[in-house]
């Protein structure tokens, strides 16, 4: 089974946790999103994360997702679990299920009432020393975390913790963050960015390693890494620009999470686009954009101009 390292690069997706209409687990469309993301080309996944809506599901319910996650990947990528949690043992507890399970390590965001750098330091210091070995990808995401991790910082928990292998970074903005972090003397990890993918191609520009998010369309995400990896940053913008309509539609917050899985379930990836409560629920309009945006950027793939099509 795959083990992270600090050579992980490329899209790690952040996998949805696929509902019936009713609200339960779908574990036939776990493996339906499975197969589309392999087939999209993605290096990794990534499922319990908070755009998986982790934080609505009950503990049995996450492992019962993680579970059926991994056996259907059986291998073929590797899979970093979420198993952030307010309480640490039950965060480790859930850490070492995931890795016996064959998981490729874990992903940790810190709790939301951390506010000095001490504190921070304080609280993985706690979790790491537990955790042990365990490859952990440490997530930055002080938007939803209300949690902001100052460089020093970072740099300090990677030369003290060998078992950090990877920051999810989604500062924002964070390109200045990025630069610094990439410029600190010192262990370098992988750096994988969120925030949608809306700024990939500037923050592999500035030595990020890949992306680490949930873009309905996934083999835009790799295509774009795949053409910087080759040096031609050009092309990357290209392919980037194409999708930047319904990338940035998607990357509304509160209702985007809705609008992704839609647009999965019309791409054959889930069965439904249930989103649970609390969560956002589209409207006639809501629908009607994504129609058309998805319908425009279908033409942009396809090389047609917008009023010939309309016409």
């Amino acid at each position: 089974m795959h083990r992270l390292d600090e050579s992980a690069a490329g899209v790690y997706v952040i996998a949805v946790t696929p509902f019936t209409d009713s609200g339960q687990i779908d574990e036939a469309s776990i493996d339906r999103a499975v197969e589309f993301y392999l087939e999209k080309g993605v290096s990794g996944m990534t499922i319990l994360g908070m755009m998986g809506e982790s934080h609505k599901l009950s503990m049995e319910e996450s492992r019962a997702v993680m579970t059926r996650y991994l056996r259907r990947v059986d291998g073929r990528v590797p899979v970093v679990v979420g198993v952030s949690n307010p309480g640490t043992d039950p965060l480790v507890s859930f850490a070492g299920e995931a890795m016996a399970a064959g998981a490729a390590g874990v992903m940790v965001a810190p709790v939301s009432t951390l506010k000095i750098d001490e504190q921070i330091f304080a609280y993985f210091s706690g979790v790491l020393d537990r955790l042990g070995d365990t490859p952990v990808v440490l997530q930055d995401y002080p938007l939803v975390t209300g949690v902001n991790i100052a460089v020093e910082t970072l740099v300090r928990l990677f030369e003290r913790y060998s078992s950090i292998k990877m920051l999810k970074h989604e500062d924002w903005p964070g390109h200045t963050k990025l630069s610094r972090l990439r410029a600190a003397p010192g262990r370098q990890v992988s750096i994988l960015v969120g925030n949608g993918g809306l700024y990939l191609p500037q923050e592999l520009a500035r030595g990020a390693n890949g992306a680490m998010t949930g873009f309905a369309f996934p083999e835009m995400l790799v295509d774009v890494c795949a053409a910087f990896q080759k040096g031609d940053a050009e092309q990357a913008e290209d392919i980037f620009d194409t999708y930047l309509p319904l990338l940035r539609h998607e990357a509304q917050p509160g209702i985007g999470i809705a609008l992704r899985k839609e647009t999965l379930r019309r791409r054959g990836a889930i069965a439904s686009a249930h989103v649970r409560h609390p969560g956002p629920k589209l409207s006639a309009e809501d629908l009607h954009e994504l129609d058309r945006l998805i319908e425009r950027q279908e033409r942009r793939l396809l090389g047609e101009p917008a009023l010939a099509a309309a016409s």
